[in-house]
């Protein structure tokens, strides 16, 4: 499950749009919505990718995506 709040404060101190992190993903804008919002799940690749795109450190990675219940 997600940390939807976490992640999409991640994105605004990264400076750049849900739409230019959907681009980096490969995926549509409503998919990563649906992702933010814990209707469907990140895969390890856009996991990794999303890390990579927000600059965010690994345990920032995992507060986001891994252990937030």
């Amino acid at each position: 499950m997600t940390n939807t709040l976490e992640l999409e404060a991640s994105i605004k101190r990264a400076g750049i749009s849900k739409r230019e992190l959907a681009k980096r993903l490969k995926i549509s804008e409503m998919a990563l919505y649906n992702k933010i919002h814990n209707i469907a799940e990140f895969k390890a690749s856009e996991i990794e990718e999303s890390r990579k795109a927000l600059n965010l450190s690994c345990s920032q990675r995992d507060i986001i995506f891994l252990v937030y219940r």
